[in-house]
């Protein structure tokens, strides 16, 4: 038997006769995965422990079968029925591909009370809360293809049924170099969902892909501008990003253990480099799992970042080893959280309640300020 199956021949298989384990990490398994697949990075040392079946064939996917068919050729080699789905997740993805409009039957579920409660009233929350959108704004919502930007958009459209003054939407999805897979799943969640896109071209992924040393940092910047720029073309006074609570939180731990500054992803900002833009972040009150469950419930299917790096599997570990500092963060919260149910919330309330009097020293306006300065 080869160490590759294909979808055709695992769709005939009983359900029962297989277990399917995804070996990426876990941000990328969170993203969007197969159905019924099991998070199993280091599938190795599973079977090691004896926690994989003996009884059942083991069927492992990564995102486009680089990295999960040898890994299947080692568990074989330990006796078990291993095999490598091929082509991946990616694959898998392209065969369930279907542009059809089920945008009615999508916004319904976010009037059904559970996500009407924790997304579009946490949405509305920090519209209000933090003044994100003012009458007669022109918001571009920039859509990379997530989850939680195609969430938004959403979120945005539930927005202007109900407005209470008039505002404009423009869809916008800039295309880094994605591959053709990638870019044909973000166009036909754009039609299940009813959003309609506009779509502009650029390279900024040939343009970091040779960068050694913080790729994903340049890229996020270049991305940034390169939308600040498509928006104010289009007439646009704000852009409007996809970052959820979690990210928030993230951020300033990671700020305070990596580098040393108290800091956080503010829920609005006014641009530098383009003068009368700013950019809001409208998710900022809405949990991650709570998108994943409207994704999961809605049956939807979203790419990742689909740059290069995650394109080419180099971001799936065998070792189960975080691949990032985000992720080290992530996995450091959800510890925290086992022994203080309440660690996230006072990760969020500590740049809430930030005492003055109690800081050694603080920059205002790019000046450096002491307690000494009033002691």
């Amino acid at each position: 038997m080869e160490a590759e199956i294909t979808i055709a021949e695992l769709t005939d298989m009983p359900e029962g006769a297989y277990r399917l384990l995804d070996v990426r990490d876990e941000v990328s398994h969170r993203y969007g995965t197969i159905s019924n697949a099991v998070s199993m990075p280091d599938v190795l040392g599973a079977a090691e422990r004896g926690e994989l079946p003996c009884d059942k064939t083991v069927v492992l996917f990564c995102m486009h079968g680089q990295q999960s068919l040898p890994l299947a050729e080692e568990l074989r080699e330990m006796g078990y029925d291993a095999r490598s789905l091929r082509g991946g997740y990616g694959a898998w993805l392209r065969a369930s591909l279907r542009p059809v409009d089920r945008s009615a039957e999508i916004e319904a579920s976010l009037r059904r009370r559970v996500f009407h409660e924790k997304l579009f009233s946490r949405f509305a929350k920090a519209v209000v809360k933090y003044e994100l959108v003012q009458p007669n704004d022109k918001i571009a919502v920039c859509i990379s293809g997530g989850k939680d930007s195609m969430l938004m958009a959403k979120l945005f459209q539930e927005l202007e049924r109900c407005r209470k003054f008039p505002f404009e939407l423009v869809f916008l999805v800039m295309d880094p170099g994605y591959n053709e897979l990638n870019r044909t799943v973000i166009e036909n969640n754009a039609v299940t969902l009813g959003v309609p896109i506009t779509v502009f071209e650029t390279q900024i992924f040939d343009a970091v892909d040779r960068i050694e040393k913080s790729p994903c940092y340049l890229c996020a910047r270049m991305r940034r501008g390169h939308l600040y720029k498509k928006a104010q073309e289009l007439g646009c006074n704000k852009i409007a990003l996809g970052h959820h609570y979690d990210d928030v939180i993230e951020t300033i731990l990671m700020g305070m253990l990596w580098s040393g500054q108290t800091q956080t992803m503010m829920p609005k900002l006014h641009s530098k480099n383009f003068p009368g833009m700013e950019l809001i972040r409208p998710m900022y009150l809405i949990r991650e799992g709570d998108i994943i469950a409207w994704r999961d419930a809605n049956r939807l299917h979203f790419i990742q970042c689909a740059c290069h790096f995650t394109d080419t599997c180099s971001s799936c570990r065998a070792d189960g080893a975080p691949v990032s500092k985000r992720m080290d963060t992530k996995l450091l919260i959800r510890k925290l959280k086992e022994t203080n149910p309440h660690v996230e919330a006072n990760i969020f309330n500590s740049v809430n309640n930030v005492s003055l009097e109690t800081l050694i020293s603080y920059q205002k306006d790019g000046t450096a300020h002491s307690f000494l300065d009033d002691y």
